[in-house]
């Protein structure tokens, strides 16, 4: 049917990580084997403690809806881990739970924001914060972090982008790994609370580090908003569950958007999340095996000539410049996937200017996929000279 009208808003940038998924789907159904290197989520189940816990809920709990911010026993846990990992007190009534990260930052972006307001993101960055953001008409100013600044934030950054109304920060960052210490988190937090600028904070990746532990923003502003979600660290992607600690002045708010845009996230997937904690040991051993999957591909990627790496503090991606090799980093994953069977992520869904320069390597994987993309490559980069 023509003539009908279709909204603008929907006129943003695909996920390109989702269509090289597609891609290497694709791949696989007609038989040839494929290295996933591409998709930022972990190759382990949720842990033990989380499917038991889901078991028994499906087997005793009508599982009807829950309240929009959550059920009570998971929020009071997620007070309780916030003490235990960051000795940082808050209460049950700042918590929001919710459907993943995503739905998080999406009620925190229509809570703080109004349509042309200026929230800056970091180039390379998360698209997502930038595609959702143009969906709900909000200018989205671009902060080149570079090399040079070891691709961290600094409040000066900030300040030289000009008035804003909000910030996004990641720290363990996606896609480069790159973390905010504790004192640039709390000179960041301070100057945006002091100038006004709302922060919100994605903590997705904290529990996956290699040397220092994340901060939270909440522990260094009464003003931040914190996104985190259950899909990292507790290795819970496809139950799509986060959660949120808000300001005093902002749980209304999202609690009235919340009931009215998703009325709860999934039942099941709450008390599935309580039983996670029971699972830290279970956690733990997934990071070390990330940190062994690092430090293979730190030591072995520059054997096939990739070599300038973002320093991966945490998370798990390693950010390459490859622009030795191509001036098109969609066109040389394409290449890799088709002649090597390694799919891996162009750096153009994190950067749109400087991103056709950049290759990301997920390496949530197997230590097997880590030695295999390291052999492949170093054979492909002899082949071609």
């Amino acid at each position: 049917m023509s003539g009908l009208k279709v909204s603008e808003r929907a006129d943003i940038a695909p996920f390109f990580v989702m269509e090289m998924m597609r891609a290497a789907a694709d791949r696989e159904a007609a038989g040839g084997d494929v290295v996933h290197m591409e998709v930022g989520q972990p190759s382990t189940p949720a842990p033990a403690g989380a499917r038991a816990a889901a078991k028994a809920a499906i087997d005793s709990d009508v599982l009807g809806y829950t309240s929009a911010v959550g059920i009570e026993p998971l929020r009071t846990r997620l007070v309780q881990h916030y003490a235990d990992w960051y000795r940082y007190d808050t209460d049950a009534g700042r918590i929001v739970v919710t459907q993943g990260a995503s739905g998080a930052f999406t009620l925190a972006f229509l809570a703080c924001f109004e349509a042309g307001d200026r929230v800056a993101v970091t180039a390379p960055g998360y698209p997502c914060y930038r595609n959702t953001l143009e969906a709900l008409d909000i200018e989205v100013v671009e902060i080149a972090v570079t090399p040079e600044s070891g691709f961290r934030l600094s409040a000066d950054m900030v300040t030289s982008a000009g008035p804003l109304d909000g910030l996004v920060v990641a720290s363990p960052a996606n896609p480069t790994g790159t973390m905010l210490m504790a004192d640039e988190l709390g000179r960041l937090a301070r100057w945006c609370h002091d100038a006004g600028v709302r922060l919100i904070s994605d903590e997705i990746y904290h529990g996956i580090a290699y040397g220092t532990e994340a901060a939270t923003a909440a522990a260094h502003s009464p003003s931040a908003v914190v996104v985190n979600s259950f899909s990292k660290y507790f290795s819970m992607t496809g139950w799509r569950l986060g959660w949120l600690v808000l300001p005093p002045d902002l749980v209304s708010p999202v609690e009235r958007l919340a009931q009215n845009a998703t009325i709860a996230a999934s039942t099941v997937s709450q008390h599935a999340a309580l039983g996670a904690f029971d699972s830290i040991d279970e956690l733990e051993a997934n990071v070390a095996r990330y940190r062994a999957n690092r430090q293979i591909l730190l030591d072995g990627l520059p054997a096939a000539g990739i070599d300038r790496i973002a320093p991966p503090d945490g998370a798990f991606y390693i950010f390459a410049n490859v622009d030795h090799l191509t001036d098109d980093s969609a066109e040389l994953a394409a290449t890799w996937l088709a002649e090597l069977g390694i799919a891996t992520t162009p750096g153009i869904d994190f950067d749109p200017a400087e991103g056709h320069r950049y290759i990301r390597f997920s390496f949530a994987g197997s230590n097997d996929d880590m030695i295999q993309t390291v052999e492949r490559l170093t054979a492909w980069a002899k082949h071609r000279g």
